[in-house]
């Protein structure tokens, strides 16, 4: 689902997020009203394509047709995950606790929320140091797609993804102010700001090869698009990740009015003297040349960001989750496993106090049903062995507890999060968390119930 979220405080460049404030490497401020002025006489828009931001290289361009008129979208859950099979909400069922993370976060800087997976990319990516705040809610393109502008960044999510599998796009909005076509000259005289233009146009152009040079510490160049990137523009580029951020130049560095520029693919630098280089608010730009309503939304009963929401609470202890649920204390301890709902339910007396997914045996491995007692627990074990013509071997499995002498038993599954489905030889899979806590409140001897 898209959903809505998220705020940061900006910060300097670390690791691979650009921060907002800039770097001390080379010095920009802020945007001036001449730059916005100057992008508007060079060009229109084009067409925007979109790139997965985390792709190692740029995937193929796929344009999406954004002339038709946007649709605002008003809930917070507007478009389905197309490649979810199972409940993320699942997958520790109902332990520790009910607990689960926000998918929807309210953003009071801008007023404007964060969904989904738009609210995971911004998250993983760096969240306001990275990409800015939310400045417009989510839009249906009438293609289908759904799009919400960030300050320095526009998120897109395709519903048929594409040809790399991504839903979730960070789109190329550095392309978006090319001129449509460069001047081949200017009749009359040309004066300084005419000539900066013009400049600033043919900056698009692919560096000639009579101006290619080695690679050095101070100049690089970027075949993929036949620009090059030098100084503090290029510490900028690769401390922020390169492509995996900006995404490739696709200008020259130019100057107008005695401040550089530099377009990348998806955003922009910019530097004068006495300052730090800066990232263009291009999203920003871009969402008022489209003339985007930004209106801060109101709240309603969305949570206001903040990373502790995504923080879980600590594993409850045996003695507090007894307590918790009302159960006997002297109440016998059972397990019930349901092969058809693949489940199980840990009672305490006539009192359910854990309910978990589990995984069981897949087809020609099934988990026999019936009645059992655990008969020997080990906190961590390597497996290792042929069964049924198939051999396995995992190392290190936590907290294995065997109820036949067949080597059936109930142990941790780091190797997959599929809970819910048949996925062992014969042995009922838990998730860690719950596994760990099953360890500790079963003791050898306690009865365990296999059903279909």
């Amino acid at each position: 689902m898209l959903r809505r979220s998220i705020t940061t405080s900006r910060s300097r460049v670390t690791g691979r997020v650009a921060a907002r404030g800039g770097s001390p490497l080379r010095g920009h401020g802020g945007l001036a009203l001449h730059w916005l002025i100057a992008l508007l006489v060079l060009g229109a828009v084009m067409a925007p394509a979109s790139v997965a931001a985390q792709d190692a290289t740029a995937p193929p361009i796929v344009e999406d047709d954004q002339a038709a008129e946007p649709v605002v979208v008003d809930d917070a859950s507007a478009v389905d995950d197309p490649s979810a099979t199972v409940d993320a909400d699942q997958d520790t069922a109902l332990f520790p606790s009910d607990w689960s993370p926000p998918r929807t976060v309210y953003i009071p800087e801008t007023g404007h929320a964060i969904d989904g997976w738009f609210l995971d990319l911004w998250r993983e990516a760096g969240g306001a140091n990275a990409y800015g705040y939310p400045i417009t809610p989510e839009i249906w393109l009438d293609n289908g797609h759904v799009v919400q502008y960030y300050s320095y960044a526009r998120f897109e999510y395709w519903p048929e993804g594409d040809t790399n599998g991504n839903y979730v796009k960070v789109a190329p909005i550095g392309e978006e102010i090319r001129p449509p076509m460069l001047p081949r000259g200017i009749g009359g005289k040309l004066d300084r700001r005419d000539m900066e233009l013009a400049r600033a146009a043919q900056a698009w152009l692919p560096l000639p090869e009579s101006k290619l040079q080695d690679d050095s510490e101070t100049w690089r160049y970027v075949p993929e698009t036949g620009h090059s990137i030098y100084d503090g523009f290029k510490t900028f580029w690769e401390v922020s990740g390169e492509q995996w951020y900006l995404g490739f130049p696709v200008t020259e560095e130019y100057i107008l009015d005695g401040i550089s520029y530099q377009i990348f693919e998806r955003g922009a630098l910019t530097w004068q003297p006495g300052a730090d280089i800066a990232m263009i608010p291009l999203g920003r730009m871009l969402a008022q040349r489209y003339g985007l309503d930004t209106t801060p939304l109101g709240q309603g009963d969305l949570p206001a960001y903040s990373e502790s929401l995504f923080v879980p609470p600590a594993p409850q202890t045996i003695p507090d989750r007894v307590e918790a649920v009302g159960a006997d204390p002297d109440g016998e301890r059972w397990l019930e496993i349901d092969l058809g709902d693949q489940s199980m339910k840990a009672w305490q007396g006539d009192t359910v106090i854990l309910e978990t997914l589990v995984s069981t045996g897949k087809d020609d491995f099934e988990t026999p049903t019936g009645s059992y007692f655990v008969n020997s627990k080990v906190k961590e074990q390597d497996m290792e062995g042929v069964l049924g013509g198939e051999y396995y071997d995992v190392p290190k499995v936590p907290d294995v507890m065997y109820f036949t002498d067949r080597g059936h038993a109930i142990h941790g599954a780091y190797w997959h999060d599929n809970f819910g489905n048949r996925m062992s030889h014969g042995c009922i899979n838990l998730p860690l968390d719950v596994a760990d806590f099953i360890y500790e409140w079963a003791s050898v001897g306690i009865r365990v119930e296999i059903h279909d």
